[in-house]
């Protein structure tokens, strides 16, 4: 097992969390057009000469682990699979000294193309987004016609072994939320992991309305209904609390963001893809690690610049209480 750097100290916050996972954005682009997350236009999409390069985004993620003691990295976009030569860059950071257990979230399409070649690569799992199971509704919520892309997605990260495969949902009133049942049941006939997140003032039209959030307290009473459920908990500072559907080895998650906040426990880091170091999704303010790197900054400058950032960090995301703002960057520009 590789030895730690002899200079790293861990990421630590005036609240005393100590951050270990690096939430990775590759590009803003998408595929999709989710009706909660971005216009049917799309979005002005990053410049490519403002985009990280391969070989910035190894350094930083060297740093991160080398120094700050990072151990888990998760690739996100944007949709990260439309970034070209995925492959060789999972390979480039499964090869550093201390790599980090490295995952994917993904909305699956063109996920079955490359699957084996990612878990070649060095990626251990994949997180894939799926909010219906019904041809007409993902065609509504996604505006495009690609649920058996997904689908097939899902079933080419388990024959490739990027397990477990966890399938994310965001239920919305009116939308998909009488789905909740027959999407945890569909994670269990097919051995997926099944979880289900509360939708969060994070869209690009500031359309978000609290009374269409499904909460917690509703998916559990839907699943309930059909199912046994034997709660298993929360595993270290992961944000789903979890539940066993009782005569399965299936396990359902449910990360409630906004009524269950875990801000208390939070280790996660973010940076954009124009390489902007968010110390919160929620944040309102970013370290600019681009252009300290173009500039010609050291590691220790770079490393300072980090510390710095998670400095400032709050105690949380605030959302319900007067002084909450939204973050100027849609969740498609900030990754998941």
């Amino acid at each position: 097992m590789p030895r730690p750097h002899s200079d790293q100290r861990p990421l630590v916050d005036r609240f005393g969390r100590i951050h270990t996972d690096l939430r990775l954005s590759l590009t803003d682009r998408c595929n999709l057009r989710c009706t909660y997350c971005m216009p049917a236009e799309g979005l002005a999409w990053l410049p490519r000469e403002e985009v990280l390069t391969d070989d910035e985004i190894v350094r930083l993620v060297a740093i991160a682990t080398e120094r700050l003691g990072i151990t888990e990295v998760r690739l996100t976009g944007g949709e990260p699979l439309v970034r070209r030569g995925l492959p060789a860059l999972v390979a480039r950071l499964a090869d550093l000294p201390l790599a980090p257990e490295l995952s994917l979230t993904t909305n699956g399409i063109g996920l079955a193309r490359c699957a084996t070649a990612l878990r070649e690569a060095g990626l251990g799992r994949v997180n894939v987004s799926l909010d219906t199971l019904r041809p007409e509704h993902f065609a509504a919520l996604t505006r495009r016609d690609r649920l058996p892309d997904v689908l097939a997605g899902l079933h080419a990260a388990r024959a490739a072994g990027l397990t477990p495969v966890k399938v994310n949902a965001v239920p919305v009133r009116g939308v998909n939320d009488d789905e909740i049942a027959d999407l945890a049941a569909f994670a269990v006939e097919h051995g997926y992991r099944m979880r289900f997140i509360e939708s969060m003032p994070l869209d690009a039209q500031g359309a978000w309305e609290r009374d269409r959030m499904v909460t917690a307290e509703e998916i559990l009473d839907r699943l309930g209904a059909r199912f046994a459920l034997v709660p298993v908990g929360r595993e270290d500072n992961a944000p789903a609390e979890e539940w066993r559907i009782a005569g399965t080895d299936a396990v359902v998650g449910v990360i409630a963001s906004v009524t269950r906040p875990f801000c208390g426990g939070c280790d996660r880091v973010r940076l954009t893809a124009d390489g902007q170091l968010r110390n919160c999704l929620f944040a309102t303010e970013e370290s600019d690690l681009r252009a300290l790197l173009r500039g010609g900054a050291d590691d220790t400058e770079l490393e300072a610049a980090w510390r710095t950032c998670l400095a400032g960090k709050a105690p949380g995301h605030a959302i319900g209480s007067a002084g909450f703002r939204r973050p100027d960057r849609p969740m498609s520009a900030i990754g998941g």
